[in-house]
């Protein structure tokens, strides 16, 4: 009996996000302590775009962009490639104990032109600005760069727009309705197949046993893979999505996801602080262009496409075949932008200096501003939410009464 619900509260059930995200805002530091980079993702889907090019005999590792971020090995030979493989497994197992694993298909055709083009742009856009919501937003503010902050107001900005369009008759999503008539019951989804649940435990002991092995060869590659499968665990349970967060924003003035990611943020840069004062060097990246125009493409494209990079890999290991599309338009996007970047580089980005803040202000000038920033950013979203509902109640009470008088 205590097994059954052990398994039904925290393998079956969905979790608070607010714990989950400010958890994985404390892996994240921890994860830069002993690995010394940020939790990030589309720099290795950008090369595993350059491998596919060398497949066919190209050269992508002459490129500029490769000699920035490396293209040297095989994903499971770096860091960063043994994390994300660990963040699928991970993802996986976790749907896989809730009995959420089934090919789910987009109803209309549409829906993969448009996860194509909304991954490829937030590919594109992620890249430009050397990272996407976790390296240059959630991982990228608590690491103390100047550009993560014009990053995440710039993908606010772009997250308004992309919502605009998303809006738009021919891109909305059809609900399926059913018709029941008094005393009818609706059909209810078939009990999934207990194998799933064996299933997700074979994977997730899997993963755990290889992470290990390779530990015993390669401590850090083998460690990376075990934070790689708690992020992919807290990702998929509690359905952490950057671009629900913006999206609701806009469409429903609800900014709980938007603070909890603020929280996750506070929490994650005492402990990367701490490390830098131990002598780990923070990641910085250029304060140019490249940081705003980046931002403004990657918002617009994670709502048109419907998920950013967490949302797209957790979804497509749960089934859905639409986030298939949006990871594969992410790769192709992120790697259009490595093929460019010799020569918008030199325009947008390597003229401007990296700004780190703890140099700039002082450590605790730095530390006092960043938390400063995320207090205002919290207030902000307080107040946002605050507002917006109280300017849609008239609206709804108007509605209503509008409703009862006929």
């Amino acid at each position: 009996m205590a097994w059954r619900r052990i398994r039904q509260d925290y393998l079956v059930r969905f979790w608070a996000p607010l714990p989950s995200i400010i958890a994985a805002g404390v892996l994240s530091a921890f994860y830069f302590g002993v690995t010394g980079t940020f939790w990030a993702v589309t720099g290795e889907f950008t090369r595993w775009g350059g491998h596919v090019l060398q497949a066919f005999g190209l050269h992508p590792e002459d490129w500029g962009y490769f000699k920035v971020i490396g293209l040297h090995g095989a994903p499971w030979t770096r860091i960063d490639g043994v994390m994300v493989l660990g963040m699928f497994a991970g993802s996986l197992a976790a749907a896989l104990w809730a009995n959420n694993v089934k090919l789910r298909f987009p109803r209309r055709r549409r829906r993969i032109v448009q996860a194509l083009a909304g991954g490829a742009i937030a590919g594109f856009g992620a890249r430009l600005a050397m990272g996407c919501n976790l390296a240059a937003f959630f991982t990228g503010i608590p690491q103390f760069s100047l550009h993560a902050w014009l990053f995440a107001l710039a993908t606010i900005v772009g997250s308004y727009f992309g919502t605009r369009v998303a809006l738009m008759r021919y891109l909305k999503a059809e609900p399926h309705l059913e018709r029941v008539t008094t005393g009818q019951k609706t059909r209810l989804p078939a009990r999934q197949p207990k194998w799933q649940f064996r299933a997700g435990v074979l994977v997730f002991s899997g993963a755990l046993a290889g992470a290990l092995a390779l530990a015993f060869g390669a401590q850090k590659l083998g460690l990376a893979a075990v934070f790689g499968i708690a992020f992919g665990v807290l990702i998929e349970r509690a359905q952490i999505c950057f671009t629900s967060a913006f999206r609701d924003m806009w469409i429903t003035g609800r900014t709980t996801m938007a603070r909890a990611i603020v929280l996750g943020m506070a929490a994650s840069a005492i402990g990367i602080f701490s490390y830098v004062q131990l002598g780990v060097a923070p990641k910085i990246f250029w304060a140019g262009p490249n940081a705003i125009i980046g931002g403004v493409l990657f918002g617009f494209g994670i709502v048109i496409a419907g998920g950013c990079e967490t949302g797209w890999m957790y979804r497509a290991m749960e089934g859905q075949v639409h986030y298939w599309w949006v990871g594969v338009g992410n790769i192709v996007g992120a790697t259009v932008l490595a093929a460019l970047w010799d020569r918008v580089a030199p325009v947008l980005a390597l003229d401007y200096p990296k700004v780190n803040l703890l140099n700039a202000l002082g450590p605790m000038g730095g530390l006092i501003a960043t938390y400063a920033g995320l207090v205002v950013a919290f207030a902000l979203l307080l107040w946002w939410e605050r507002t917006y509902l109280d300017r849609a109640r008239p609206r709804t009470l108007g509605q209503s009464e509008s409703g009862s008088a006929i």
